[in-house]
């Protein structure tokens, strides 16, 4: 099949090297960053926050965060051009969801006297939420929705990524605690240039189950 989209899924790969003397270009990060931020989520609740780890000393704190396990990631930090941690509200309550219903009033979205109408999707955050505020699993699952739309929009611009679960959440919770004021961090996106020499994966051939097997028309 001959598409840009499927050129852009058939050509990216999760990178395992990278090129440490390149980095991604200010206008194209800025498409990248608009791109996380415009990621649809349940009830367009947005329950995510993104750090974007880009200077040395940053980079210094993220690769501390390696410490005590997951050490195979740990070299992507300083090589990449950046990384961003994809990070989750393990308790969104109804105030967080009326600042997007009040970002919604402001834009036009939604009329003002209809703001506690406006409510009405939140009975979906309910049934998604233990007796103890938490809804982690919930919110979580909107990040991987980001964390898929951000990986092609890079492909989309040429640039390499590499998701990964392989992070310590609990200490990058102690590291960038003040810039994740509450939230919880599970998945990071390594983003820049392979390694032409050392990215074995890079000459790998695509392999995925054939559709067939995945993909039931009914």
């Amino acid at each position: 099949m001959t598409h840009p989209i499927i050129n852009d899924l058939e050509t990216r790969h999760t990178a395992k090297r990278y090129d440490a003397t390149k980095r991604i270009s200010q206008k194209n990060l800025a498409v990248i960053y608009e791109a996380m931020r415009l990621s649809p989520s349940s009830i367009n609740s947005q329950p995510w926050k993104f750090i974007v780890i880009e200077s040395d000393a940053a980079k210094q704190r993220m690769h501390d965060t390696f410490a005590n396990k997951f050490q195979f990631n740990q070299p992507h930090i300083k090589a990449a051009s950046h990384t961003v941690l994809f990070a989750h509200n393990p308790k969104y309550t109804r105030e967080s969801y009326g600042q997007v219903i009040d970002a919604d009033i402001k834009n036009g979205r939604t009329q003002q006297e209809n703001r506690e109408q406006a409510f009405g999707g939140y009975a979906f955050v309910d049934l998604n939420t233990g007796e103890d505020g938490n809804n982690a699993a919930w919110t979580r699952a909107q990040t991987y929705i980001a964390l898929g739309n951000t990986m092609h929009s890079a492909a989309r611009l040429g640039i390499d990524s590499t998701p990964m679960e392989g992070v310590d959440a609990e200490l990058i919770g102690e590291i960038f605690a003040e810039e994740l004021d509450g939230y919880v961090c599970d998945v990071a996106l390594v983003l820049g240039y392979h390694d032409k020499t050392e990215d074995y994966n890079a000459k790998l051939p695509k392999s995925r189950l054939p559709a067939e097997q995945v993909i039931q028309v009914l």
